[in-house]
């Protein structure tokens, strides 16, 4: 994932805005729920959420700190931002800041403390980082001392027979073949494991890392798995394909998950929390 070009992972999710929250209810709305609590954030808190889309973690963020706490939400893709801001908007919010920009070379603006902000989180985005061990421990110097990091990745299962179905259903309507899927997996599967996420989180600076499992095993439906496909990453492979192409895809997918017996789409999520170690 991380060998992708800025420019790319934002036209993917301009794209997917429409549909992201087709499948927020289902998976990104509980596990940023979770990862909110987890972190504990406390009311007056300083909030950074890297990669935030519509804001699946930023608005819960915005609740849990209140009038006298920020959160400043960044991502690539403004068409997702501005989804988060139009929610924020319904639900008075007035404490959040969806911020078209580099989480690469994001600083902190004056209106966060001189020490620095009290949370980093990130849901499903970190994997998304060029050079996912450097920038994200860049990140984490943006943390007081003592301050919370938490993110969400995919369970070493999760999606695993629903993304192969996919990509079988797709292969054939491709003009050349997609990149080597694997390359473009490997810094997810980094963290796929709660031992690999401890370690992962602990190598980039953090200490008392706690790492939780949250099972989400949901039911195949037509309309989740394809809204998946619309709403996610994914959305990224069916770049440039014409219309009618798009819709035999769709046809060839559901054939599959039928003719398969794919009955269960597992979205099992790592949510992994810890304290953030000073720096010199």
């Amino acid at each position: 994932m991380a060998d992708r070009s800025a420019e790319e992972i934002a036209a993917t999710f301009d794209a997917a805005a429409a549909d992201f929250d087709r499948v927020s209810a289902d998976v990104w709305g509980p596990t940023g729920q979770c990862l909110v609590f987890q972190a504990g954030l406390r009311p007056g808190d300083a909030v950074l959420d890297v990669g935030s889309g519509t804001g699946a973690s930023a608005l819960p963020a915005a609740a849990a700190v209140g009038p006298t706490g920020l959160v400043h939400a960044i991502d690539l893709s403004d068409a997702m931002l501005e989804r988060g801001r139009v929610k924020a908007s319904d639900r008075a919010l007035l404490n959040i800041e969806f911020v078209c920009a580099d989480a690469t070379t994001w600083e902190a603006p004056s209106t966060v403390p001189d020490a620095g902000y009290d949370a980093l989180i990130s849901s499903y985005a970190v994997f998304f980082l060029p050079d996912m061990d450097d920038a994200f421990a860049r990140l984490l110097r943006l943390v007081r001392p003592g301050g919370t990091v938490g993110v969400t990745a995919w369970q070493q299962s999760a999606l695993r027979e629903y993304a192969t179905t996919f990509f079988d259903a797709l292969g054939p309507h491709l003009p050349q073949p997609l990149p080597d899927r694997a390359g473009r997996m490997e810094p997810a599967q980094r963290i796929d494991t709660p031992d690999k996420l401890r370690a992962w989180l602990a190598a980039a600076g953090s200490e008392a890392v706690e790492v939780r499992e949250l099972p989400i095993l949901i039911p195949a439906t037509e309309e989740f798995c394809w809204n998946f496909v619309l709403g996610s990453g994914l959305r990224g492979t069916l770049s440039g394909l014409a219309p009618d192409v798009v819709e035999r895809i769709r046809a060839d997918f559901m054939g599959l998950i039928t003719d398969r017996g794919l009955h269960t789409v597992d979205a099992t999520t790592l949510v992994g929390t810890a304290r953030v170690v000073g720096f010199p």
